[in-house]
């Protein structure tokens, strides 16, 4: 609680008061003070003297609630109009107290705010323990859509031998890949990871195949390649759409006939793999490019599991935002018990065009920068003013061909300089491929 007024003798009797009720109290002699300092003390109710020298009440209350509309806001003045007050609950005043104060009111106010405190802290504690039962490997949904995706992947996984996995960036597609092996019958076999976008492409094949020694320069000894060490167990393609046009006839022969050829060897092997490749681009429209093999596309999409867009269904946000709120929290050892509906409402409201991926990271943002308690529009507008990930050039264009610009070069150069230079680490961090970076650096005439 935070007392705002430029007579000191008024605050032993109102902080005394508020103390029995549970608060922590603060006090500032001007709204400067107190402006200043609200940053900091993320106080839950302000009581704020209507007539201060400077800055005064209405002011003053008019500052707070545009910086933290969570923070309710009580004027108190020895001289009450009628006008004032109404000017006063216009402003969003909580109420308009005269002095000498009628203490049974003060109480019922600041016994409303505890309570409303207490309540949002139960919301979230009680929206965490629901996503911790609707954890499904690691995906929480309560919506339709991820009910139905859950109940697919327990219905196929048994069965299946390949799938393909579709979605934006963020989406969840490895964590899809994860559940489908872990609710199959190689469940106690490997599961295996190749980014497509993140291996050079001279190399692809040795390290999907493996080679002889001799194969190639700098090949001094034989090596297996990922599809044999996947043997009985599951391989996961991230990024399929990226894979190297050379590679994609060697790629169906693994995946249609379970036979590899190391690089430099006229031996075949056997590799009983189930395969599943995961892709944020449209691989119908590649087929029709001719950037990607129609019989493999085929091959691999035998079943596609295609994921909706968080956008799609926000009434899952509350649960994500509730389990990754608590998760970080205790991980960054902070007491942070809620969120309030002001924050709430914003989580809603946004179009995530980076999916789960980017709630987690501006939740994580919002967490870092909170000493603790609630959670409040003020730390969401911050996290969520950073450019989070990038999506294809052509879908941005297609969408609004005026995100093409400044803001996207300046992102992207200033994410470069953060790595130094380092393509790999730029597009990581931009959650894009390495390709969808130099597609960027083009469209965009960013100099390398």
């Amino acid at each position: 609680m935070l007392i705002v007024d430029d007579e000191e003798s008024i605050v032993p009797a109102i902080e005394h008061f508020a103390q029995r009720l549970g608060f922590d109290v603060e006090y500032r002699r001007s709204g400067r003070e107190a402006l200043a300092s609200l940053a900091v003390l993320k106080p839950h109710v302000a009581m704020v003297d209507l007539q201060m020298p400077e800055l005064g009440g209405i002011d003053v209350l008019k500052a707070v609630r545009a910086a933290d509309p969570e923070c309710e806001v009580i004027l108190m003045t020895g001289n009450p109009s009628v006008d004032t007050a109404v000017e006063a609950v216009k402003a969003g005043a909580l109420d308009y107290l005269a002095k000498p104060f009628d203490l049974e009111r003060l109480r019922a106010l600041l016994v409303g705010v505890r309570e409303a405190q207490e309540d949002r802290e139960e919301l979230m504690r009680a929206d965490a323990d629901v996503a911790e039962r609707l954890d499904f490997h690691g995906m929480i949904g309560r919506s339709p859509v991820m009910q139905e995706l859950f109940s697919d992947i327990r219905r196929l996984a048994p069965h299946v031998r390949t799938v393909l996995v579709t979605g934006e960036t963020g989406t969840g597609k490895e964590l899809v890949a994860r559940a489908l092996h872990l609710e199959g019958r190689r469940r106690d076999r490997r599961f295996l990871t190749v980014n497509c976008s993140a291996v050079v492409e001279t190399l692809f094949e040795s390290e999907l195949f493996g080679h002889v020694r001799g194969a190639f320069t700098g090949a001094t000894d034989q090596k297996v390649g990922i599809f044999e060490h996947a043997h009985g167990g599951t391989l996961f393609l991230d990024e399929a759409g990226e894979l190297p046009q050379a590679l994609q006839p060697k790629l169906l022969r693994a995946v249609e006939h379970g036979e590899v050829q190391r690089v430099g060897s006229l031996e075949t092997r056997r590799a009983d793999v189930c395969v599943i490749a995961a892709t944020n681009r449209d691989l119908r429209a590649e087929v029709a490019s001719g950037r990607f093999r129609r019989d493999l596309f085929y091959r691999l999409g035998i079943i596609e599991i295609h994921l909706s867009p968080l956008r799609k269904h926000p009434e899952d946000i509350p649960y994500l935002a509730a389990s990754f709120i608590r998760e970080i929290a205790q991980r960054l050892d902070r007491a942070i018990t809620g969120i309030s509906p002001g924050a709430e409402r914003l989580l809603q409201k946004a179009p995530w065009h980076g999916n789960v991926r980017e709630l987690r990271n501006v939740i994580e943002r919002a967490c870092l920068q909170s000493a603790g308690g609630i959670l409040t529009e003020r730390e969401f507008s911050t996290a969520m003013s950073r450019p989070g990930e990038l999506e294809e050039p052509a879908r941005v264009a297609e969408r609004d061909p005026a995100l093409l610009s400044t803001a996207q070069r300046e992102q992207i150069r200033r994410v470069l300089a953060e790595a130094n230079g380092n393509k790999a680490a730029a597009a990581k961090q931009l959650g894009i491929s390495r390709r969808s970076l130099y597609r960027w650096l083009d469209r965009l005439d960013v100099a390398l």
